[in-house]
């Protein structure tokens, strides 16, 4: 089953529920707008990935699709693939612990202004496919292949 909006997802997680929607409603008093992107919530600027919500077995999370930039709010912020993920930064919580809406706010609005100035990390690019000789030889001749 596909979800829909935020409110669908946060009650498809009912054991995070309360969390996930206080995140949720937070969120909303910026000018983030909330759409479905890889099945999860996630909150955008003029079409641009700001924050998304994510929830797991273990855990939830806020996570800052250019988090790397944050300057002034840092603390809480984790890699979660360290040496693999350039700009991505979560935070996550576990089950009791306490959401403190005005320290995670700074965080938002410093991802917003970011997002506004036009600030992000690109992607490194993949170096160009090399194609073997064999295989081009074989989808040249084979119209099947």
């Amino acid at each position: 089953m596909a979800v829909k909006n935020a409110e669908e997802y946060i009650s498809c997680h009912s054991y995070w529920e309360e969390e996930l929607r206080q995140l949720h409603e937070l969120i909303l008093t910026t000018d983030l707008k909330s759409e479905i992107k890889w099945g999860a919530p996630v909150y955008t600027l003029e079409g641009k990935n700001v924050v998304g919500l994510g929830a797991f077995k273990n855990h939830f999370g806020i996570w800052f699709f250019n988090g790397a930039l944050l300057k002034e709010n840092t603390s809480l912020l984790v890699n979660a693939q360290e040496g693999k993920t350039k700009a991505l930064r979560q935070i996550r919580f576990e089950k009791g612990d306490q959401l403190k809406n005005s320290s995670l706010l700074p965080y938002i609005e410093e991802a917003i202004q970011n997002q506004r100035a036009g600030l992000e990390i690109k992607p490194v690019t993949q170096k160009k496919l090399m194609v073997p000789p064999e295989l081009s030889t074989a989808l040249k001749t084979d119209t099947e292949l």
